[in-house]
């Protein structure tokens, strides 16, 4: 890789840098060589921390862990207690004069089975027992019995990476639950974002029934606003919401989510292709929620399964044992929390992304309104972006912004006084010479045009030799002789003559008489004028 970085590749390797990762580890993650990554370091004033300074200090204090009841937290020891009155015995420990005693679970053996046939896993089985029945029993007593229905699984080992606290969130799309469409009335399969957190595996868990780069975008700021902060680095799939051109040494990203992730202090790192380890925390809570909130039920409105997924996670997923870290995840949360970065006040403006070719006018077009450039851009193409209240022309390779416009209604021009040509360009001049050789009166109508209207007639004047396409060069040479005896110089008028001309003309037979759509068209025309 050459030594020289991108703006988007060196903001990520200063911002890995700072959390304190080492050279080896950059490298491994960005692909960029430890020494140019040293330097453009050591050119910030950033140290580089040794390898293997990770883990050297003690282990971090144990935080208070937040009081909840105890039914709404999976123990980590339950000790579980029969109906009858009997003494509270250790799951596996039974003294062996007791009689076996019938579960907890069997009076409620049909609720069971039926959510078990709609592949609803122990927890989640649990927690509708405890808010609907206030099962009193913990949720080992559930999970034995729920073996017993459908045997046991035995889990598989998988890769942790340790992750410091505000380093890093992992982002992913799994599949959501059936929503009825408020529009067309039908069931429609959901998709659900998820964000978690490296270190408190604390998610944000939000769904919406189609995507985009700009729904991707603003997901990631619903999830920001969420946690009351951003992290360092978000690790991502090769989504295309997110990623335009997936590759380890240098991605290139969706402009409008670099943007949004750059006004929240965050750097993307996308994903090795086929590397779903990387980002194993996220895919663990996209399944979480799949198979324990949301499975094997459907939603009569958006906000009801949103409204669903968030008690579920402010009473569950919060207040849990993490099987993995052996401590609650709000717990962990409030100590990464201070960790994230603060967010910015105001909130991204959103807008539109395009690339557009300047035209001979020397404006490009945004929604059937033109703005202009400079002089010379003529021909080359140009990057825009535009929202409801101005739209901005960058140059293609630097970004540089080159024009900021207000936005115009259809039809409409804006262009500064110092973009307008001081001569007339080359590219004008062969415009009106092509006019005049497809006929005398087309070639006078367009200089009349171009006198009165200037390079703003350009698009105008292309418009009255594309007629000539659909209907002709006679007759459009006919329909600029009668515009130009009527003192009329506008497309307009002449491909309204064209469309509304008969057969037979009233001029083949008396050169003195003229169409009556001729005059409509000039009284329209005058009475514009005079207003």
């Amino acid at each position: 890789m050459s030594n020289v970085l991108s703006e988007a590749k060196k903001q990520q390797v200063l911002a890995l840098g700072r959390l304190g990762w080492t050279l080896r580890r950059i490298e491994q993650s960005t692909g960029v060589r430890r020494e140019t990554a040293g330097a453009y370091l050591k050119a910030a004033g950033i140290s580089v921390r040794p390898p293997g300074a990770w883990g050297r200090r003690g282990p971090a204090k144990p935080a208070t862990e937040l009081t909840t009841d105890l039914s709404e937290a999976k123990p980590a020891n339950e000790v579980t207690t029969d109906p009858g009155g009997q003494t509270p015995q250790k799951p596996g420990l039974q003294s062996p004069s007791a009689p076996p005693s019938a579960s907890a679970c069997e009076p409620y053996r049909e609720t069971i089975e039926l959510a078990v046939s709609r592949g609803r896993n122990a927890m989640a089985i649990w927690q509708d027992m405890v808010c609907q029945y206030g099962f009193s029993s913990g949720y080992q007593t559930v999970k034995r019995f729920v073996r017993r229905l459908r045997g046991s699984q035995q889990p598989q080992a998988v890769g942790i990476i340790l992750t410091a606290p505000g380093e890093e969130a992992q982002v992913d799309y799994g599949t959501g639950p059936m929503v009825r469409d408020g529009q067309s009335g039908k069931y429609r399969r959901t998709r659900l974002f998820v964000m978690t957190l490296g270190y408190s595996r604390k998610s944000v868990r939000l769904l919406v029934f189609h995507s985009s780069s700009r729904i991707w975008a603003e997901l990631h700021e619903k999830a920001f606003r969420r946690l009351d902060g951003s992290p360092h680095v978000v690790v991502l799939d090769n989504l295309r919401e997110g990623v335009l051109l997936a590759d380890i040494y240098d991605p290139t990203l969706n402009p409008l989510y670099q943007h949004v992730l750059a006004h929240y202090g965050v750097v993307a790192m996308p994903c090795r292709v086929r590397d779903p380890d990387r980002k194993g925390k996220v895919e663990s809570g996209v399944g979480h929620a799949q198979k324990t909130p949301l499975k094997g039920l459907r939603f009569e409105s958006l906000e009801e399964a949103q409204a669903y997924l968030d008690h579920w996670e402010r009473r569950w997923a919060d207040t849990r044992i993490h099987g993995t870290t052996k401590r609650q995840v709000a717990a962990m949360f409030a100590e990464e929390k201070p960790f994230l970065l603060p967010l910015p006040i105001e909130p991204f403006r959103y807008y539109q992304y395009g690339e557009r070719v300047v035209h001979l006018d020397g404006c490009v077009e945004v929604e059937a309104a033109y703005y202009g450039l400079p002089p010379g851009w003529i021909g080359r193409l140009v990057k825009v972006q535009w929202d409801a209240l101005h739209v901005r022309i960058l140059h293609p390779g630097t970004h540089q912004l080159l024009r900021e416009h207000i936005r115009q209604i259809r039809g409409g021009y804006r262009i500064n006084n110092e973009d307008y040509p001081n001569k007339t360009p080359p590219s004008t001049v062969h415009l009106l010479a092509r006019a005049a050789r497809a006929g005398s009166h087309i070639g006078q109508l367009c200089d009349a045009i171009h006198h009165e209207q200037g390079e703003l007639g350009i698009r105008r004047i292309l418009g009255v030799l594309s007629l000539a396409k659909k209907y002709g060069v006679g007759a459009v040479e006919d329909a600029c002789a009668a515009a130009l005896q009527l003192g009329v110089r506008e497309y307009r008028f002449v491909r309204r003559y064209l469309e509304r001309r008969p057969q037979l003309t009233l001029r083949h037979v008396d050169p003195l008489i003229r169409e009556l759509t001729e005059y409509r068209d000039l009284i329209n025309l005058k009475t514009k004028e005079e207003q």
